[in-house]
Order: C-alpha cells, then structure tokens, then sequence
C-alpha cells in the first residue's frame, strides 16, 4: 500500500495494489501495517466488505445485515447453491450491493418487522422477470407472499403455469399451490383453458393477500401485486 495524500495524522488516503483508494485513514494503521484492504473481493469472488460504520459482526455473532447481504452473493455466485436452484444461475447482485456497506444501508432503511413473519428479500415481485439484486428492484416480504411468486418449473414439465396433464392423459388441469397445500381448479379440454382457470384464480389470490397485507407492507409492493398479471410463459 502507497500513501497517495497525507493531509494530517488522521486524513491519510492510501492505495492498495496500484487500484484500491481508501480516504481518511489515520497514519498509525498505515505505519503499523495493520490496515486491510476491505476492497477486495474476498465474499464469493464478487463482493467486498468496504470501508463504513457497518460491521460484519458484533460480539462473535454475524449481524443480520451481514447474514441478508452473504445469503444474497451465494444465491448469485454461489456454484453449490446453483446445483440446487439453477433458475439462480444467471442472476447477479448490481455493483454498488457487491459493496457490503452500501447494501448494508439500504437494509437499515428498507427492513422491517411484520409480528410472526419471516421477512425475504424479494427480486422480481415489483419488476417481474427481474434478475438482477438492486436496490430498484429489491423489496422485503413476508416470506407467505414470497411462495405466492415461486414458480416450480421442473415439476410442471412443458405445459403453462399452474397446468399439468391428467392421469388418463386425456384432459388437462388446473391446480394452484399455496403455502399450506395444492388447490385442484378443475379438468379441461386444452391447456389454455386450465391455464386461464389458473390465471384468474392467482391472480385473485395475490389481490386478496395483498389486501390484507396492505397497512403493514411498503405501498410499491402492494401496488405492484395489485396489477401482477400471470402469463401463460411465467
């Protein structure tokens, strides 16, 4: 690491490996060489702790914003989460999140509570198809309106959403999971049909949930489940 500028004993900016900036350091870190560099990639080859106010633990235990930011790298980057939940395969956390501090902020200001629920960060609910972990697009959720959104692609095979083929294999059926069970919507001729069965039976459940939700979650998640409309390619 070089000195870059040395303004006073406590305001000295150092450069780590001809790449890394750090402001504001004081002298005696530097002289000791006990300065780290918090820039590197170090948290699943992509993100960094950064320099801030916010710690990866307090007392020996990691703090919530730590656990939240970590667990959201390894959905991304993670290769043995990947062999478990490929659809997570092509999804990226933007750049300013690699960055723990930055993640860490929007957290103290966009986290909250909802009595015995368990919160998720969310991707996709407010810009649905979204792949991408930012701060535009991530929302926490009661993790019971998180499963409405969760899609099961490998047990569905090739038929739309919320469509499977019938025993016989003559007809087609509706069916419409929730967090405690699966909800049988009736046999049709075509997929089309089942598929529009379904769609209008979830999409009234999302209205419904949402509405009941309504004074206890940020008012852009309930708007955007409010106009959530189910596609036949979901």
């Amino acid at each position: 690491m070089t000195i870059v500028d040395y303004r006073n004993y406590y305001e000295v900016d150092i450069l780590f490996d001809h790449r890394y900036l750090v402001k504001n350091i004081e002298y005696s870190q530097f002289k000791r060489g006990t300065l780290v560099n918090n820039m590197l990639p170090t948290v699943y080859d992509h993100g960094y702790i950064g320099y801030g106010k916010y710690k990866v633990s307090v007392d020996g235990k990691h703090t919530p914003q730590y656990i939240a930011w970590k667990s959201m790298l390894n959905r991304c980057y993670g290769e043995r989460f990947h062999k478990i939940s490929p659809t997570y395969s092509d999804c990226v956390v933007c750049n300013d999140w690699l960055n723990y501090q930055n993640f860490a902020k929007w957290y103290d200001d966009n986290f909250y509570v909802i009595e015995d629920e368990k919160m998720a960060l969310d991707k996709d609910i407010l810009t649905k198809g979204n792949k991408i972990y930012s701060p535009q697009n991530c929302v926490y959720v009661p993790t019971i309106i998180n499963l409405l959104f969760t899609k099961r692609q490998k047990l569905r095979g090739k038929f739309p959403v919320g469509v499977s083929l019938s025993k016989n294999r003559k007809s087609y059926e509706a069916w419409s999971g929730n967090s405690k069970k699966r909800v049988y919507l009736g046999s049709y001729d075509t997929a089309y049909k089942a598929f529009s069965t379904y769609k209008n039976y979830k999409e009234n459940i999302i209205k419904i949930v949402a509405n009941h939700y309504k004074d206890l979650i940020p008012t852009s998640l309930f708007e955007a489940m409010i106009k959530y409309e189910v596609d036949i390619n979901d």
